[in-house]
């Protein structure tokens, strides 16, 4: 007996998320398709009943999962703030925190698959690439919001996409390297997310510090007014 549409895009589904996880833990090449389809619950001939190849499994992975995380970054971005802090400060530190870190089936997709990214078919680094522009881009609409690098120092001649391409490269770089040796070396992993973080805050508060302030109004100005 066949199964429902309903059904079948539910294992359809079903299939891509356990795709998702089992990429960003393993990597794409270490994982064949007959454990990816035990991990979904499925036996492997019932793989091309819903790709024609792995290689349009990763496509749709990878489509999937920058969708999400440029969703979840924009909503992250708009959640409510105290005077405290602004939503890049935020943003920054969340991302480079150990609980990020761990976090690998939930975290960055930029970060989770940059590593597979040069070997992936052209529709899968298609869509890599579209993800990561579009996370360049609601990083510097945040940049523009904070005043903080949006205010550049004096001389400095830079645009919003320039800072927020360099800044997520050094917080993605870090991302990966903590990661990278967090079994091995627990402590180096959490140095290397403390120490870029602080970089990256104290960088903030430098240029915000240098930039110009508006000028006070002085008594005469006021007579006038």
């Amino acid at each position: 007996m066949g199964v429902s549409r309903e059904q079948a895009a539910e294992n359809r589904r079903a299939i891509v998320a356990a795709a998702t996880q089992l990429f960003r833990e393993r990597g794409v090449e270490a994982v064949g398709l007959n454990e990816l389809m035990r991990h979904a619950g499925f036996t492997q001939g019932g793989f091309y009943n819903h790709f024609e190849s792995k290689a349009a499994l990763v496509a749709e992975v990878l489509a999937s999962a920058m969708a999400e995380g440029a969703t979840e970054f924009a909503k992250g971005a708009r959640a409510p703030i105290d005077e405290s802090t602004t939503a890049l400060r935020r943003y920054i530190s969340h991302y480079l925190s150990q609980a990020h870190r761990d976090d690998i089936d939930h975290g960055c997709p930029v970060a989770g698959f940059a590593g597979d990214a040069p070997r992936l078919g052209a529709r899968a680094q298609s869509h890599f690439a579209g993800g990561l522009d579009d996370q360049i881009t609601i990083l510097a609409a945040l940049i523009a919001e904070s005043g903080a690098l949006a205010l550049a120092a004096a001389g400095e001649r830079r645009t919003l996409r320039e800072r927020a391409i360099s800044l997520h490269c050094e917080m993605v770089g870090a991302l990966v390297l903590s990661r990278s040796v967090a079994q091995a070396a627990p402590a180096l992993s959490n140095e290397i997310l403390e120490n870029v973080q602080q970089d990256v805050l104290a960088s903030l508060d430098e240029r915000s510090s240098q930039a110009p302030k508006p000028r006070k109004k002085h008594q005469a100005d006021l007579v006038r007014c």
